[in-house]
């Protein structure tokens, strides 16, 4: 399906800026499993006119259509994770754009090094009871097919969290409706980006 992008002029003023000031960068949403990237990516990608990529979803079409729990049962997490890697590389290359990825995507330093150059990032930071009440019944997650899913949670939030506090922008990820957070990630976007006033002149009258 060919992404729609409107023009400009169809954009709110802080919208408008926000994509001006990007230029050919991509905004990247990280962050935990269950965080909310791929909803409030679309979402996202919705206000500012912009075309919404999922990285897991690139992922499965490079794999003639296996789901993400195939691929890592058929070929194993190493095998994903360089694969994720290229396909995030790709896709950053791609053009301005909102990019949801994978829980894990962020802990690799090659890619945080190539968000760092090349995009905007926001951490959606959801804590362990929100993330075990939005994934509990869904099996398509393969690290939490364990016999704790919520101590496995608890254990990645730990192990990740220094990296996704490395993000540009923090977001709380909570449950409140979808364009709230769409909101806060609007303004935090423009606040980020907007450029600095100028220096106001000191009167050099004598």
């Amino acid at each position: 399906m060919t992404d729609t992008v409107l023009q400009p002029s169809h954009r709110g003023t802080e919208e408008s800026a926000i994509v001006a000031a990007l230029g050919a960068r991509a905004i990247v949403l990280v962050g935990m499993m269950g965080a909310g990237k791929s909803t409030i990516g679309r979402r996202l990608a919705a206000r500012l006119h912009l075309p919404f990529r999922d990285a897991d979803n690139e992922i499965e079409a490079a794999h003639a259509g296996m789901t993400i729990p195939e691929i890592f049962a058929t070929h194993g997490e190493p095998y994903f994770r360089d694969g994720e890697a290229r396909v995030i590389a790709r896709l950053l290359n791609g053009g301005a754009s909102v990019l949801a990825t994978g829980g894990g995507a962020f802990q690799r330093e090659e890619t945080r090094r190539r968000v760092r150059d090349g995009a905007v990032s926001i951490w959606l930071n959801a804590d362990a009871d929100t993330i075990l009440r939005r994934v509990k019944r869904r099996s398509d997650r393969p690290l939490l097919q364990t016999a704790d899913p919520a101590a496995t949670i608890q254990r990645l939030i730990a192990e990740r969290s220094p990296n996704y506090q490395l993000a540009d922008i923090t977001i709380a990820s909570r449950e409140v409706p979808h364009e709230k957070i769409v909101d806060e990630c609007v303004a935090a976007l423009h606040g980020r980006l907007r450029p600095a006033a100028p220096p106001l002149q000191q009167d050099q009258s004598p």
